[in-house]
């Protein structure tokens, strides 16, 4: 898929989204169309509907970014929609992005100095370039996983134990894929990230199912459980930076939550199995 078919994709899929009640329109009877028809969004945005049939059908026309933005508020997109079809539109083309393969020493020091709480190091592919005793503890597997398996994406839809591990794996999973989405954007076209949405569409049912629904969306701290088979149910607050001489890679960090034992029962077991 080109970059013009990928923007008329998630057109289409940010359209099929929609019901006419969410944007205000009656409903009708009898509608074939699921979610909004084009000649709804075209009214709504105040383009042509051939304009924007078009557009999401990859034909080679040009969209300011006015236009755009237009769109973004005809299909309610939030903030990571809007740049994320800012960037799908956009006719620079992709920077070529090296292959990290492991954590600046400062990062390395910068999660040891987070114990007892889990901490990791992601490249910009979501890769796992680094992890502190706490989060092996927290997922073992993770110093047992294959070069290729060892990223996030592909362990929260393709190794069986993360998916255990997890509470409320259906939620937490679609929200990692529309981060993922959104982080890397810039990257779309890059051979590993292709070779790793192929991959999982093997993989993973559902990760085929919610790829094609196109979702995006920004970081956002939240409250992660997880089943441990050896310290109990966990509670952690789900946090991620970004170093600003590193900024293609993320510090993730699972905070303990105060007044609850989490970290301290993590903590209690020293030795991997």
């Amino acid at each position: 898929m080109d970059q013009r078919e990928e923007l008329g994709a998630y057109l289409r899929a940010r359209r099929d989204a929609l019901t006419p009640s969410d944007v205000g329109l009656p409903g009708g009877r009898a509608r074939r169309t699921k979610g909004l028809r084009r000649e709804e969004v075209s009214m709504l945005a105040g383009v042509s509907v051939t304009w924007y049939t078009w557009l999401e059908q990859g034909r080679r026309i040009n969209a300011s970014v006015d236009v755009l933005e237009a769109l973004a508020r005809a299909l309610l997109l939030d903030d990571a929609g809007r740049r994320h079809l800012l960037a799908l539109a956009s006719r620079v083309p992709d920077l070529p992005t090296d292959a990290v393969e492991q954590a600046p020493d400062a990062l390395v020091r910068l999660i040891e100095s987070m114990e007892p709480a889990p901490a990791y190091v992601l490249g910009p592919r979501w890769e796992f370039l680094a992890w502190n005793r706490a989060q092996a503890r927290l997922y073992p597997t993770i110093e047992r996983l294959a070069d290729d398996e060892r990223n996030l994406l592909w362990v929260i839809f393709a190794e069986p134990t993360a998916r255990s591990l997890v509470g409320d794996w259906p939620d937490q999973a679609r929200r990692i894929l529309a981060e993922f989405r959104a982080g890397t954007a810039a990257l779309r076209t890059d051979a590993r990230v292709v070779s790793l949405v192929d991959r999982l569409r093997r993989a993973s049912t559902e990760f085929a199912t919610w790829w094609d629904l196109a979702d995006v969306a920004s970081f956002r701290t939240r409250v992660r459980t997880y089943h441990h088979p050896r310290a109990g149910e966990l509670v952690f607050e789900y946090q991620q930076l970004t170093a600003s001489e590193w900024p293609s890679l993320r510090v993730v960090c699972q905070l303990p939550v105060p007044g609850d034992d989490s970290a301290a029962r993590l903590a209690a077991w020293r030795e991997i199995v």
